[in-house]
């Protein structure tokens, strides 16, 4: 059977990342690096990895600095080019006329109403869901797996991974069906459960591949944990009318939401980097004594 071809991708990035105060005074989260890429950057090269063709970007106030990064910057090419270096540091940061859609939030109602934002750019289409601040480094990219995934089962895909029983109240847990390899039939979908009301220990990791029909639920969706619309509230709703999976993700997630994340993730990437790993890892030592 063929599927419906993943063509769009949402990234709700209009939070204020009061975390990371006061270096997101006035720059986005998702614009913080990991080494020499932001962190948006890195989602959305998994997003083009996995044949996505058009990136919505739901952005609230002073998020300008996303779309000036997908943008082409003419003055610092110029320079660049007139001083004889080279621009191909940039390519990855440019995306084409109608390729990139920007969508506001107008208010912090949770990341269901962020995703409803984009109703009208998904339209009757499947579509995929990067939280950026998730950053899921493996090759391939952890929504590559998912679409690889997609095209044989269809339906409704997300990502999780297994983490400590005691941290599960952190984040939406699936109750696991059938399970064949990586991929895990979902029955059941609960955001931020009390440690022992947990259904297990597989948390959804920041990944989605959704069917259209999830923007009718939202349309309806009251408050839910943290009074916010939550999208897993939306989603279990779709549980028993629609197929619905999880890939366990095959590579490293860092949370970069919290700053002890944010530093892991940019050592081991730094780590993994031909030209630089081996000066980082004697800092790390040097450091460690």
């Amino acid at each position: 059977m063929t599927y419906k071809p993943v063509r769009k991708a949402v990234f709700p990035v209009a939070g204020l990342g009061t975390r990371f105060l006061p270096a997101t005074k006035a720059i986005p989260k998702e614009m913080l690096p990991i080494v020499d890429s932001p962190l948006i950057q890195y989602a959305v090269d998994e997003a083009r990895e996995a044949g996505i063709e058009q990136m919505i970007f739901v952005t609230g106030r002073c998020k300008s600095a996303i779309e000036d990064h997908f943008d082409i910057a003419f003055e610092l090419e110029h320079t660049m080019l007139a001083r004889g270096k080279d621009t191909s540091v940039l390519a990855s940061s440019r995306l084409t006329p109608g390729n990139c859609v920007y969508v506001r939030q107008q208010e912090p109602l949770g990341l269901g109403h962020a995703i409803w934002c984009a109703r009208d750019i998904i339209g009757d289409e499947p579509f995929a869901i990067f939280l950026p601040d998730e950053f899921m480094h493996g090759s391939p990219g952890c929504m590559k797996q998912m679409v690889d995934a997609y095209q044989n089962i269809g339906g409704n895909v997300i990502s999780v991974l297994e983490v400590p029983r005691h941290a599960v109240s952190s984040y939406g847990v699936i109750a696991p069906g059938e399970a064949r390899g990586a991929i895990t039939e979902v029955l059941g979908l609960v955001e931020k459960p009390k440690v022992e009301e947990a259904p297990s220990n597989l948390i959804v990791s920041g990944r989605y591949i959704l069917q259209p029909e999830v923007m009718h639920i939202l349309e309806g969706q009251e408050k839910g944990a943290g009074g916010e619309i939550q999208l897993t509230d939306a989603m279990a709703q779709m549980l028993g009318k629609q197929p619905f999976h999880a890939v366990t993700f095959d590579g490293n997630r860092y949370d970069c939401g919290s700053k002890v994340g944010y530093i892991e993730a940019n050592l081991a990437v730094a780590l993994q980097r031909a030209d630089m790993a081996d000066e980082v890892r004697a800092i790390a030592v040097n450091l460690l004594k």
